[in-house]
């Protein structure tokens, strides 16, 4: 089986003094990659939305997929970690996604592009709470 490039990083770089040290792993890939996939949706619904003339839905899209990229970068820098930080902008990138999913879940039933983005968006807030749930775990070590 071919290696993902998240595995590959992680062999990669020393972990031993990392932040990051201790996280799971894999919960924090499917958080990244559901960032990704929410950041992609809300770009494309974005759009979508402009030229239908849905400005408040695009303008909230977009938000969404800039905190999305940004904290999915952020994710992406363990040297750089805050514990506090970290979990500060990923309940924020939440309450943003779990924004947009509603305000785009309004105009799903006329709107696929919409309906993606909102479902784009339940599964990184539900991603994003997963990660938050093991950093919290891990905070007495800490």
């Amino acid at each position: 089986m071919m290696n993902t490039t998240m595995d590959m990083m992680k062999g990669a770089m020393s972990m031993e003094s990392s932040p990051m040290k201790g996280l799971d792993m894999a919960t924090m890939q499917d958080c990244i990659e559901a960032l990704s996939a929410c950041e992609q949706a809300c770009v494309m619904c974005a759009d979508a939305d402009a030229g239908e003339g849905m400005a408040r839905c695009a303008g909230m899209c977009a938000n969404c997929a800039d905190l999305c990229g940004t904290m999915m970068r952020m994710m992406l820098r363990p040297n750089g970690w805050d514990m506090a930080v970290m979990m500060s902008a990923m309940e924020s990138t939440m309450a943003m996604c779990r924004a947009c999913s509603a305000e785009c879940m309004m105009h799903a039933e006329m709107s696929e592009h919409c309906r993606m983005c909102a479902m784009a968006c339940d599964q990184a807030a539900m991603a994003l709470d997963k990660m938050l749930g093991s950093m919290r775990d891990m905070a007495p070590a800490m």
